[in-house]
């Protein structure tokens, strides 16, 4: 690790307030095996978990949902699980890649080929996606708890809190 990177680490906060939203037409408290897995993988991390919904795979109400997660001064990150793929009902990509002001490119990519190491060529269909709204990360993963799984130990918790140090530096300066 490069001796910048170490020093934001650093820097970065203790922890992130994460706002979980699942987006599914089925799913429910009791099954929402995605979210309750970013829930307790952000929480082991020390990270804290202030907001939880589910939101149906519609985009005028995924985009409310998120724009009203963004406008809340406690919440740093919002976390979406679910609606990433390319069935005609996936439509969080498409309602989360325009509000974004700056994406993150790496997220998608190194999530794809992380994937592919587990799942094969199947990893093509991912439309993971991550990225900067204002000063707030939005982070989409998929709906299966095992790509979630991933999503988080191997990208989320080792860069949330840089990520959200980077973004609060860049509002600060602004």
């Amino acid at each position: 690790m490069s001796e910048s990177v170490h020093k934001h680490r650093e820097s970065a906060p203790e922890y992130v307030r994460v706002a979980v939203l699942t987006i599914s037409d089925t799913r429910t408290p009791e099954t929402d095996t995605g979210g309750d897995t970013i829930e307790e993988l952000m929480r082991d991390a020390g990270h804290e978990v202030v907001g939880r919904d589910i939101v149906k795979d519609d985009a005028a109400r995924i985009r409310a949902e998120i724009v009203n997660l963004l406008t809340r001064s406690d919440v740093d990150a919002v976390i979406t699980t679910g609606g990433t793929g390319i069935s005609a009902r996936d439509t969080t990509y498409e309602v989360v890649e325009r509000m974004l002001d700056k994406k993150l490119d790496g997220f998608g990519e190194i999530f794809r080929v992380l994937s592919y190491e587990e799942i094969g060529a199947a990893a093509i269909l991912s439309r993971a996606v991550a990225g900067a709204v204002g000063a707030k990360l939005v982070a989409c993963l998929p709906g299966s708890r095992s790509a979630v799984r991933l999503a988080v130990e191997k990208l989320l918790v080792p860069e949330i809190a840089h990520i959200v140090f980077e973004l609060k530096k860049h509002q600060e300066g602004s």
